[in-house]
């Protein structure tokens, strides 16, 4: 796509691109350093890990699937070594799902990969246009839903 097309695209197209771009070269980046098996639904998950842990109920409501789907996840990612069930702390019958240590580095590689991309953006475009963005997004996102955001807003991958 050239740029005259991309400046034609309408606001939620150029947004999700963005995502798009920056997820791809967040995975590709990660893959060399060795998380080649983590996938953008994972770090979502990972997301509402942090920082004390989740209930498979809790990931569930959070990614919007099913609790099903939620433990086929976790197995998987236990398997990797990324996460590990541990009794739950207030309900002995109940479990939750924590990071461990490879879980961790993988969160520290991608909060670092995902400052370079967001700093080099920021060359691109300008530092203080970067800082104007992110303060309308968030003023967009936040304003328009107000109220709303913790039970309809979920992650998109």
């Amino acid at each position: 796509m050239n740029r005259r097309v991309f400046s034609e695209l309408d606001l939620t197209a150029l947004l999700s691109l963005s995502l798009s771009a920056s997820i791809n070269e967040l995975h590709e980046r990660l893959s060399e350093l060795g998380f080649g098996d983590i996938r953008p639904a994972h770090g979502f998950m990972f997301k509402c890990i942090i920082p004390n842990g989740a209930t498979g109920i809790e990931l569930a409501e959070y990614l919007g699937i099913t609790k099903q789907a939620i433990s086929k996840m976790v197995d998987y990612l236990e398997k990797s070594g990324y996460v590990m069930r541990q009794t739950h702390p207030t309900d002995k019958r109940g479990k939750i799902i924590v990071l461990t240590e490879r879980g961790w580095l993988v969160v520290k590689a991608k909060e670092r990969i995902l400052t370079e991309i967001e700093g080099r953006w920021s060359e691109n475009i300008g530092t203080e246009r970067m800082k104007m963005l992110k303060e309308d997004l968030s003023k967009l996102v936040f304003e328009e839903n107000e109220g709303k955001l913790s039970s309809s807003v979920r992650p998109i991958w």
